[in-house]
């Protein structure tokens, strides 16, 4: 008669989990293992991980004809954290495993062939995705427990080795084994940085300290422009201080892609803090915004969700790339579709691009003179495509810090406004759009249609005097007028202002028309 087991695991496609149940049957026959229901090479190859684990932890292994099939057998599964459940399930068949209280765990580890249970990446979305299906408890290798043990409602385990799993699955005592070295993760997590960059450190820099402020607080893309050592990226890496701590809702899907993307630090399982992501120029458009023939992984703009993404030298990225930017930032997430199904991942980021003026960066230096012709310099800046563009509110010309400045903060005789200061007035500024928009479904300025500012709310004509001339004169379009309304209302909730008056305008149309940016075809 043929024995039958069965445990549950989870398939992940981007974000989202599917339960699957990993079936065996053993039956007479010629010893030999299948696996069926669309595994990839990774998993096809977890039958000789199952096999010689089972065997290294003193457990026999059914010399019959084995069967495992992962139900339902129309969705293709990958990678190795199917092994576990396999193990479980050949095991139950075999009558090594009592059914009892299997039903309702799920079982995601990959096995070693020594029997040591080892991580996996995307332990957090599994788990979320057991718990939403109605699963109650969840084991896990021991150096992803901290991870799965952020998920709420759910009873976790973690075991080291097949033998603890087994026990565990049999109700029994589970053994102390002893500790066993795993391999690195595939990507290396970045260390945590003990230094946090404080706005306190910027000297000067008053417009590029307050785009800051209003990018924080109405959620508005940002574009600096400068010589290289001006702060552009002492500035950028300002900007996720002045942010909002993440709701639990938040930190959760900040640590689900994290966790998917294995850059999740081992001693901060639970991203609580906005993330800051900088991208090297040479990055591709899968790095960018995801991507991966086998395993779909998340991009840049995927670990910068809820955070912000940084691209230094941004005229040096390809055009290709930066353009696959655009679809992000409208829809504030990545749709990838492969062979295997369609992944979606999360990317509510802020963007903020930076760019030398000119190809030799001293068109805005006060250390040489730049040698770049107009047509150059127009070139340059031109690799940065007009559509793009305009997505990015604000754009602000960032000026070397002068040595007035430099010197009085020598003699201590100059002091800016910390972060805690500035993120303060922030928090307020973003509560009074809450309150604003408390109807509606936007919760931040630059997510209000222009449509919808007009209709409601709108605005004096003494008030748009100064955006009626930029009309007149060419330099602003009616959709760069829609994008200056709504940093408009973002500096009236940072004035404490009900609405907008002719100073909040003025000074939204200046970060629209940049010295450097002003053109007809960025307008």
């Amino acid at each position: 008669m043929a024995g039958y087991g069965r445990a549950s695991a989870v398939a992940l496609l981007g974000l989202s989990g599917v339960l699957v149940q990993a079936e065996a049957v053993v039956t007479a026959g010629l010893s030999r293992f299948s696996l069926i229901g669309l595994p990839d090479t990774g998993l096809s190859e977890s039958r000789d991980r199952v096999r010689a684990a089972v065997i290294n932890s003193a457990i026999s292994w059914p010399q019959t004809s084995l069967t495992v099939s992962l139900a339902p057998a129309s969705i293709r599964k990958q990678g190795s954290s199917f092994d576990l459940a396999i193990a479980i399930a050949v095991l139950r068949a075999d009558g090594k495993v009592r059914p009892a209280g299997l039903s309702e765990t799920v079982f995601i580890a990959e096995l070693g062939l020594d029997g040591s249970v080892r991580p996996v990446r995307g332990v957090l979305p599994s788990v979320l995705a057991a718990a939403r299906a109605g699963y109650e408890k969840v084991c896990v290798a021991e150096d992803n427990l901290i991870e799965a043990e952020q998920v709420t409602g759910v009873s976790t385990i973690g075991v080291r080795t097949l033998r603890q799993a087994v026990a565990y699955a049999n109700g029994e005592p589970i053994p102390d084994e002893p500790s066993v070295p795993v391999l690195p993760r595939p990507v290396p997590s970045p260390s945590p940085n003990p230094d946090t960059p404080d706005m306190a450190d910027v000297l000067g820099q008053f417009e590029a300290r307050l785009a800051l402020e209003v990018s924080a607080t109405g959620g508005h893309h940002l574009f600096l422009c400068g010589a290289p050592g001006s702060g552009k990226t002492m500035l950028a890496e300002r900007l996720p201080g002045l942010l909002p701590p993440l709701d639990e809702r938040a930190a959760l899907e900040v640590t689900a892609v994290h966790s998917l993307a294995g850059t999740l630090h081992p001693a901060k399982p639970l991203v609580t803090e906005p993330p800051f992501c900088a991208v090297h120029h040479s990055a591709t458009v899968p790095a960018l915004v995801g991507g991966g023939a086998a395993v779909i992984r998340p991009g840049a703009v995927s670990r910068a969700h809820r955070g912000v993404l940084f691209l230094d030298e941004a005229p040096e990225f390809g055009r290709v790339a930066l353009d696959s930017l655009r679809e992000p930032i409208e829809s504030r997430e990545v749709v990838i579709a492969r062979s295997a199904g369609v992944a979606t991942f999360p990317a509510d980021f802020l963007l903020v691009a930076a760019a030398n003026p000119c190809p030799c960066g001293l068109a805005m230096s006060t250390h040489g003179a730049c040698t770049c012709s107009s047509r150059s310099r127009s070139a340059y800046l031109g690799r940065i495509s007009g559509p793009l563009l305009d997505r990015i509110d604000l754009r602000v010309d960032v000026s070397p810090v002068g040595s007035t400045e430099l010197l009085a903060a020598a003699a201590g005789g100059l002091a800016s406004e910390s972060t805690a200061q500035v993120a303060d007035r922030v928090r307020q500024a973003r509560d009074r759009a809450v309150r604003r928009l408390r109807d509606t479904p936007w919760r931040l300025n630059a997510q209000v249609p222009a449509r919808f500012l007009r209709t409601h709310w709108p605005l004096g004509a003494d008030s748009l005097e100064g955006a009626e001339q930029a009309l007149e004169a060419g330099v602003l379009t009616a959709r760069g007028l829609d994008r200056v309304l709504r940093v408009a209302w973002t500096l009236a909730d940072l004035a404490g202002r009900d609405r907008p008056g002719r100073t909040e305008l003025d000074t939204a149309l200046s970060f629209r028309l940049s010295t450097t940016f002003h053109s007809g075809a960025f307008a």
